[in-house]
């Protein structure tokens, strides 16, 4: 076996960067030898120090930390750090698998909203929703992605745009027969929230294409309550199935509107 590698040798090996490699050799935590040409010559030594740098970056370990271990270690020492590794993987692991359940959740809410029956009126049972709510309204979609935005910053570890929380609008009942309408506050449904929406039957419909069909559909939920003496209570809901964060194509957006049925 060879006695010493190359730096080329060395950064193909451990897939690092030749940048890296020469600034382990600057902070100090690696020191190779020069050839007489000047050649960078990396020993045993050297790669033993770079499987632990690999190690340690891999989990996060800061330069600082790395270099202090390295400086001095022993038995006591090695054992404090296999812990931290321990943990720091259980960490990972943790996060893993929160991100996998709610990749799953976010499937299946996108593969529910492909089988909602489209330009229906339907009545649909609700168990009761809990849901964040923001007291602001809006009038436009670029001030309504800014409460989304303050909303997901309410609980970063939880909460994700591209994630499986439903995020809805909540529009008045008597401001439905104005040309645009006006929006009272943006929600996602969340099982920590501290509101709920009541369970119960809802008087809904789902439709495709840009959000301005609302305008539409919540004067044909108004009559068809109307014509089959529903009685209705609250306010409409706007849930947004699928939107611009699962496709650039609007003909693809799904968006539902939901009206409690009074008891």
């Amino acid at each position: 076996m060879k006695k010493y590698f190359k730096i080329g040798e060395i950064s193909k090996l451990y897939n690092i960067g030749v940048d890296s490699l020469r600034y382990y050799e600057e902070i100090g935590i690696i020191s190779p030898k020069r050839s007489e040409s000047g050649y960078r010559l990396y020993s045993v030594n050297d790669i033993w120090r770079l499987n632990v740098i690999r190690d340690l970056r891999e989990l996060e370990f800061s330069m600082e930390q790395v270099k202090e271990y390295l400086e001095c270690h022993n038995v006591q020492s090695t054992l404090k750090l296999l812990e931290d590794e321990q943990n720091a993987i259980n960490n990972k692991l943790k996060y893993l698998e929160k991100l996998q359940s709610n990749v799953e959740k976010r499937i299946n809410t996108i593969q529910k909203a492909k089988e909602l029956p489209l330009n229906k009126i339907v009545i649909r049972p609700y168990p009761k929703r809990k849901y964040r709510s923001t007291p602001d309204g809006y009038s436009n979609e670029f001030e309504m992605d800014i409460l989304i935005k303050k909303l997901i910053n309410t609980d970063k570890e939880n909460l994700y745009i591209i994630g499986n929380n439903q995020i809805g609008t909540i529009i008045p009942i008597n401001k439905t027969s104005l040309s645009t309408l006006e929006y009272k506050s943006v929600f996602v449904i969340d099982d920590t929230g501290e509101y709920a929406l009541p369970e119960g039957s809802y008087l809904s419909v789902s439709y495709s294409g840009v959000y301005e069909h609302s305008n539409e559909w919540t004067q044909k939920l108004l009559s068809y309550a109307k014509d089959h003496n529903i009685k209705l209570s609250g306010d409409f809901l706007e849930l947004i199935w699928i939107d611009i964060h699962s496709s650039s194509d609007i003909n693809e957006y799904i968006t539902e509107l939901q009206i409690l049925i009074e008891k």
